[in-house]
């Protein structure tokens, strides 16, 4: 489509363990629209985290390694840019907030410090300049330009996790990799974060690839979800797609392990099972033993199927559904 800033296609990692061979990511294929929010959903291990590394090209080296695909940002393909080159877009077209605060930051500079080396290493600005700009930032993400001389552990929780949006932020990226940026605060700052992050996509036209496990942060935030099972995406759509009419089992079970306020059930129904070892995936549906729908065809590997316009689903029992394949 005109309009899509980022096109990831049939993305496979795997990482190199001395002992076996992790399959992280294994043929996804994703597309973020301009101006667009998506959530990628999952439980942990799913692959989501090596997605959006693999984006920004820090995949853990020499352990992790992408061996086939294409990420084509603005239809340059990030995967063929030599690394001299992937510096210009890490940090400035394309920005990471990682999911720890407590340890994305450098104990040992300021914050102010931080932010304006971000700035300054894709402007050609002097260092007041820099240190004017994040000033600045820090007072668009709520904190005081005094504290600009501050270091990280003069900071709460809420506090660092705003400075490390700030340093995201700093240079106006097109796209934002947000990776769980909510997890380590509690309910009042995260929806105080959220209410930041949204203002400020709109302000600076940014689009989104938020990473979480929290669903109500999704149906709040995301315009688009992914849901994630085992390195593949089992099922994408719009917000209201996926909440109003989930067709994959695995998503049909996390929001039946989801509290509900409006029954009377006594207990929380989990998805039983694990999911499999990434190192011995199984052939076929990676869900079909945890499955309670699972029938014999399961055993090969399931199309994509779109049960309804933009609404895919990997899945071979979607078929019986109507839906088609893609």
């Amino acid at each position: 489509m005109a309009d899509t800033l980022l096109d990831i296609r049939n993305l496979a990692v795997q990482y190199q363990t001395d002992d076996a061979t992790i399959y992280a990511v294994n043929n996804i294929n994703l597309a973020i629209r301009q101006g667009e929010t998506i959530g990628i959903v999952g439980e942990t291990g799913a692959g989501k985290t090596t997605i959006a590394k693999s984006i920004m090209r820090i995949l853990p080296n020499p352990q992790g390694k992408i061996v086939s695909g294409e990420i084509r940002f603005k239809d340059q393909n990030l995967l063929d840019l030599p690394e001299k080159e992937m510096q210009k877009v890490r940090g400035n077209q394309i920005a990471m907030i990682f999911q720890d605060p407590m340890t994305a930051l450098n104990p040992i500079e300021t914050v102010g410090y931080q932010i304006a080396e971000a700035i300054r290493r894709h402007n050609k600005i002097t260092q007041a300049e820099a240190d004017r700009r994040a000033c600045d930032m820090l007072e668009t993400v709520g904190i005081p330009m005094d504290r600009f001389g501050e270091y990280p552990h003069q900071f709460s929780g809420g506090m660092k996790q705003r400075v490390v949006i700030a340093m995201a932020l700093a240079c106006n990226p097109e796209l934002l990799l947000a990776d769980e940026p909510t997890t380590a605060l509690d309910v009042t700052i995260q929806a105080q974060v959220l209410d930041m992050m949204r203002s400020l996509k709109e302000k600076f036209k940014t689009s989104v690839m938020l990473i979480t496990h929290d669903l109500g942060v999704v149906a709040e935030f995301c315009e688009t979800v992914a849901v994630t099972y085992s390195g593949e995406i089992v099922e994408r759509g719009t917000v209201e797609h996926i909440f109003d009419n989930p067709q994959h089992p695995y998503t049909l079970g996390l929001f039946g392990s989801l509290p509900k306020l409006d029954t009377k059930d006594r207990r929380l129904k989990p998805i039983k099972g694990m999911m499999p070892d990434p190192t011995n995936l199984p052939i076929g549906c990676r869900f079909r033993d945890r499955c309670p729908d699972a029938i014999e065809a399961c055993a090969a590997a399931p199309p994509d199927v779109e049960t309804e316009p933009g609404h895919i689903v990997k899945c071979v029992r979607a078929k019986e559904k109507g839906g088609a394949a893609v």
